[in-house]
C-alpha cells in the first residue's frame, strides 16, 4: 500500500519504511509527525480524493535536521562596466521514516501534526499551538455568553503588530511578511539564524535582515 502526501508544496509517494526528505518541519529528532494532507492512498482499492482523502493519515518518525546539497546562484552582466556575482545556498530538510499509513481515523490518532517551519522557529511553533489545545479540555464552556466572542477577537487585532517601525519596512513589505505569517516583534525577536536565512529565501531580502538589524530592533520594540 502506498500514499501520496502533500507537504512544503509537493507532492510525495510513500510506503511504509520509505526514507524521505521534505522541507524543515518544526520537529526534533525521534518525534512523531503526522501528515494529514493526502492526496491519494493506492493498494487494490485505490482512493483518490477531491481534493484530499478524509480520515486518511502518514505518520513518520524524524530522524534528523539536515541541509540539501549547495545550490550554486550565478549571475553575470555583460557591460562596458558589467558586474558578476556569485552566491551559494543549502536547503533546509528534514529526513523521516514513515512508519504507518492510515486509511481512516487519522483526525483523532492524536500525533503531532507535521508544521512547517516557515518564518518562525519550531519552539514558537509549539508555544503558539498551546493556548489553541485549552478550549478543548472545557467541555463545560458550552453555555458560556455570547459577549465573550467579541473580547476574544480584539484580542487577536491587538497582537497584530506595526511592522512598519521596523528600519527599511514599508506597507508593501509589511504585506509581504504578514503574508508569511510575521505579524508580530515577538515573532522577529525569537528568529534563530536558520529561520533568517529561511526567510531571505523566501521572500528575497538579499541580506536585509541582518543588514537593518531588524531582530534586535524586534526586541527592543516588543519589550514596550
Amino acid at each position: 500500500m502506498f500514499a501520496v502526501l502533500k507537504t512544503g508544496g509537493k507532492q510525495y509517494k510513500v510506503s511504509n519504511g520509505d526514507m524521505l526528505r521534505v522541507e524543515k518541519l518544526a520537529a526534533d529528532a525521534g518525534e512523531k509527525v503526522q501528515f494529514n494532507e493526502i492526496l491519494m492512498l493506492g493498494g487494490d482499492k485505490p482512493v483518490i480524493g477531491a481534493p484530499m482523502v478524509n480520515g486518511a493519515a502518514v505518520q513518520a518518525e524524524v530522524v534528523d535536521q539536515i541541509r540539501g546539497d549547495k545550490v550554486i546562484h550565478f549571475v553575470k552582466r555583460r557591460r562596458k562596466h558589467g558586474s558578476q556575482r556569485t552566491k551559494g545556498h543549502r536547503q533546509y530538510l528534514t529526513l523521516l521514516r514513515v512508519t504507518d499509513i492510515l486509511e481512516k481515523g487519522g483526525d483523532k490518532s492524536g500525533v503531532k501534526a507535521a508544521i512547517g517551519a516557515g518564518s518562525v522557529s519550531g519552539a514558537a511553533v509549539v508555544a503558539a499551538a498551546k493556548p489553541a489545545a485549552k478550549p478543548a479540555k472545557k467541555a463545560k464552556a458550552e453555555a458560556a455568553p455570547a459577549k465573550a466572542a467579541p473580547k476574544k477577537a480584539a484580542k487577536a487585532d491587538v497582537a497584530a503588530d506595526d511592522l512598519k517601525q521596523l528600519s527599511g519596512v514599508g506597507p508593501a513589505l509589511e504585506k509581504k511578511l504578514n503574508a508569511a505569517g510575521v505579524t508580530s516583534f515577538a515573532q522577529i525577536a525569537a528568529w534563530t539564524k536558520a529561520d533568517v536565512a529561511d526567510m531571505d529565501e523566501k521572500l528575497s531580502f538579499k541580506g536585509r535582515i541582518e543588514r537593518e538589524g531588524w531582530i534586535a530592533q524586534a526586541a527592543t520594540l516588543a519589550k514596550g
